[in-house]
């Protein structure tokens, strides 16, 4: 493992690398609020066991890297794609497969339409289409109404559980992991002491138990954005959790659908996590796509 900090304008990014540093590099980007470690280490070894260098970082505002008050300095989703392009450039990393999960595939598809020649291949999970309205979705679903579209809301419940954080980390930490088990969908059985050695862990290393929240008050994407989706043309993967509580299917065929040539695969027993059953599932998904992509 090799670490590193990348300065992207005045923020301070960590990053980190895995795997064969002459390998094809792959760029992983987390979901909204969440530290790198949201792509867990043995997922992330079995990633670079295909050979790809494999980097991950936290998003400014998480984990290592800077904090920012975002009262004197508010930014955008916008802003966080512009970080992942500064790590690619603080790492000298050319050309990369891109690996967004949640918020992170909302960034992937800005890079994709802003940044085609950075990137080898696309891959979205859990996400939605740029010209979905989050917000307003969100909104209908907790009042009941239905979400404009023809697409489902989120489940109201787990909404619901997205509770103020806790001031004690013992409380604080049951928060996270009753959040994680709704995610995570039915469909498995719920590892609960996985999920709370992850962030026991993701707690030690960032010294505090207080979570990152700025990422919910980021100036979304314009949905207008949404059109450039149509001149993709490098290899896309739509990667559909089956279970995913918050963008249920057919979310993903949506965005399949908005993409010229996309793939669309559905991992029916996933959720809006990444339970350690399903890693090898992942993993082949994921290197399959990436050497019909590197070989196209």
């Amino acid at each position: 493992m090799s670490t590193r900090i990348i300065e992207s304008g005045d923020v301070r990014i960590w990053t980190d690398s895995r795997g064969d540093d002459r390998g094809t590099p792959v760029l992983l980007i987390s979901g909204a609020n969440a530290t790198a470690m949201m792509w867990p280490d043995p997922l992330v070894d079995r990633l670079a066991e295909t050979g790809r260098r494999v980097i991950r970082y936290d998003h400014r505002d998480t984990g290592l890297s800077s904090k920012v008050d975002f009262d004197g300095s508010p930014y955008s989703v916008e802003d966080l794609s512009r970080d992942a392009v500064a790590v690619l450039d603080g790492l000298g990393v050319s050309r990369a497969h891109v690996v967004g999960l949640s918020l992170g595939g909302t960034i992937a598809q800005l890079l994709a339409i802003d940044h085609p020649d950075r990137l080898i291949s696309m891959t979205a999970m859990m996400t939605a289409a740029l010209d979905v309205d989050f917000a307003t979705a969100y909104r209908a679903a907790l009042v009941g109404a239905s979400v404009s579209g023809g697409l489902p809301g989120p489940r109201v419940e787990v909404l619901r559980a997205f509770e103020p954080p806790a001031a004690d980390q013992r409380t604080e930490l049951d928060r996270r992991v009753r959040q994680w088990r709704l995610l995570a969908g039915d469909a498995l059985p719920f590892d609960d002491a996985d999920y709370r050695g992850r962030e026991r862990r993701d707690t030690a290393r960032c010294g505090t138990h207080v979570p990152a929240t700025n990422h919910a008050r980021a100036t979304p994407v314009a949905l207008s954005r949404a059109s450039g989706l149509r001149a993709i043309s490098i290899p896309v993967l739509i990667l559909q959790a089956g279970q995913d509580p918050l963008n249920p299917p057919p979310h993903g065929k949506h965005l399949a659908d908005s993409i010229p040539g996309a793939t669309l695969v559905t991992i029916d027993s996933l959720g809006h996590a990444l339970p350690a059953t399903l890693f090898r599932v992942i993993a082949d998904t994921l290197a399959a796509h990436w050497r019909a992509a590197e070989v196209s």
